[in-house]
């Protein structure tokens, strides 16, 4: 596939792939299917396992045609209730200048000083700090907010968390992600019906003593086992395939999603301090994994990092400070809510000064003049693929 240049060819890009992963996920389905008429015929009656792989295929031409229709439907509801199920998820609800006029005019502002079409906006009552945008077209593209990273971050973070949003809406990450979670969607909701069906149903073990003892007596069949085996296996490979796809889209396109972030707010550290806040602070109690995939950062980890969906918040600041030119004040001590609005606060009548990060200092927040992604470079690691030795970063190589 041809490689991205930069953050507009990205766009491209993911339309392309977007198509590829329809057609890579269907596979998927089509593989489910098969290996689901292979343990129907291995449960119906024993045959050499020659004769069921044959049966299982002609089972599989026949619901084909059913398949199709049934993932195409799934995808028709999703389309259309995906954002109302990920609502009643998470408890975010649309808030209006009103309610929320600091949030608002800063997406605001964001939007048009970029020309683009203001999603809707939404607030999270949950101390926890992340965001995320969902949607698949422009009338339902909404980017989503908790409150505690309302009450811990600036405005110049909180603007920098927009950009980050709105670059996942602008380069088709967030179209991308949503068909990749629905379809996997089947893929497992089909794969845990099997297994939970054989193993609590007792069916894989009846059909394992029915092999054995036409083996011990002598018959011609002996290959409802090994059926069986066969189509536990390639549901395993199916669904093994479709998380690690989930998981090779949400990794790639967080670097891309913070430079342009950066393009959109000319702040690099603005964005590496909300990554510093952020960073182990950001998970959502009532999220599925499938959420927590389309936020700025997802702590939740497991084997080693292996099968983490985003990448370290270390290797995102580090990209940040080598590629644009940022400042990395390093982890951000942030204090519990209620010593935000402490007595002694109060009773003075003035806010603290030390603000949401306490001990009356700032972090590292210096005036930085404009840049762009694509300018020259403000430390080692050239931006341009034509210098020599350039690789342009995790965001890959950019033209000038």
């Amino acid at each position: 596939m041809e490689q991205a240049f930069g953050l507009y060819t990205h766009i491209r890009s993911n339309q392309r792939r977007s198509v590829a992963l329809l057609i890579g996920l269907f596979l998927l389905v089509y593989v489910m299917v098969y290996a689901g008429a292979l343990v129907a015929e291995g449960l119906t009656g024993d045959a050499p396992i020659d004769y069921l792989l044959q049966a299982a295929l002609r089972d599989f031409v026949v619901a084909v045609p059913w398949a199709t229709l049934g993932t195409i439907a799934w995808i028709f509801i999703a389309y259309h209730f995906h954002q109302r199920m990920i609502d009643a998820m998470t408890g975010g609800y649309e808030v209006s200048r009103t309610e929320e006029p600091r949030l608002w005019n800063i997406l605001e502002n964001l939007c048009i000083s970029r020309g683009l079409t203001m999603p809707k906006l939404k607030v999270m009552d949950s101390d926890a700090l992340n965001a995320f945008a969902s949607g698949l077209n422009q009338k339902q593209y909404s980017i989503t907010v908790t409150r505690g990273l309302l009450e811990q971050l600036e405005d110049p973070e909180i603007e920098a968390v927009l950009g980050h949003e709105l670059t996942h809406i602008r380069n088709g990450d967030v179209r991308l992600l949503v068909i990749a979670v629905v379809i996997a969607g089947v893929i497992a909701f089909f794969a845990e019906l099997i297994v939970r069906m054989f193993f609590q149903s007792g069916l894989f073990w009846m059909g394992w003593r029915r092999d054995s003892e036409s083996r011990g007596g002598g018959g011609g069949g002996g290959g409802a086992a090994v059926a069986i085996v066969i189509a536990l296996a390639l549901i395993a490979v199916a669904w093994l395939l479709s998380v690690m796809i989930r998981f090779a889209l949400s990794r790639s396109r967080e670097f891309l999603a913070d430079a342009g972030s950066v393009e959109l707010t000319k702040n690099p550290d603005a964005m590496i301090t909300a990554l510093r806040k952020i960073e182990g602070r950001g998970d959502l109690e009532r999220a599925n994994s499938a959420v927590m995939e389309m936020c700025i950062d997802n702590p939740r980890s497991d084997f080693a990092n292996l099968f983490d969906t985003h990448p370290p918040v270390e290797k995102r600041v580090e990209a940040l400070v080598r590629y644009a030119g940022g400042h990395d004040p390093g982890p951000i001590a942030l204090p519990a809510p209620e010593e935000e609005t402490g007595e002694e606060a109060g009773a003075a009548g003035e806010p603290e000064s030390g603000g949401p990060w306490g001990g009356g200092e700032k972090p590292f927040l210096p005036e930085r003049p404009p840049i762009e992604l694509g300018g020259e470079p403000r430390r080692a690691g050239p931006w341009s693929s034509s210098e020599p030795g350039g690789d342009g970063g995790p965001w890959g190589p950019h033209r000038r």
